[in-house]
């Protein structure tokens, strides 16, 4: 069984990528492929962007809107339908270390990550607009493996004292 349905649009979107993608759901196998991998990303994605606000410093229901409003960006304009977007560790730890220092109170706390994260994206739109991406091409191997090792062992530090119940 299938839909009977076609969005008439150019073979490359620049503007909505996902209108070139989007017939291939006319199929109801696909859909109901699609559907059941979005309800399982969603159970997983639910805690896992609550933890990573609560690492970040912030309440757990700022983790939700972290995950989801970008998923509904990137699911419109995102040139990629198998792309993770959304909050990760490494990000809410530097969240975290950045703001520390700069606010005792907790609501200008949440200030300062809601605008540290509206300059860095910002940021991302530039060098995207500005198709710089290929800078990442300089960052060699053992530098991108090193920062990862080390934000896992940040990471993992940082929550012994949640594991075994001490400051």
């Amino acid at each position: 069984m299938s839909i009977n349905w076609r969005i008439n649009v150019p073979k490359r979107n620049k503007v909505f990528p996902f209108l070139v993608w989007i017939n291939e759901l006319k199929n109801i196998k696909t859909l109901n492929a699609d559907i059941l991998a979005g309800i399982t990303v969603a159970l997983v994605l639910v805690p896992q962007s609550m933890a990573y606000a609560q690492l970040a410093g912030l309440d757990p229901y700022y983790g939700l809107y972290a995950a989801f409003l970008p998923g509904i960006v990137a699911a419109l304009f995102g040139s990629s339908r198998q792309l993770a977007t959304g909050p990760v560790a490494v990000v809410s730890l530097m969240t975290a270390s950045a703001l520390e220092p700069l606010a005792a109170d907790p609501g200008t706390y949440v200030v300062y990550a809601i605008l540290l994260a509206f300059i860095v994206g910002v940021i991302q739109l530039l060098l995207g607009l500005l198709r710089l991406g290929v800078l990442v091409n300089f960052l060699s191997h053992p530098v991108v493996v090193g920062f990862t090792n080390a934000a896992a062992i940040i990471i993992a530090t940082s929550q012994l004292g949640k594991l075994f119940g001490v400051s």
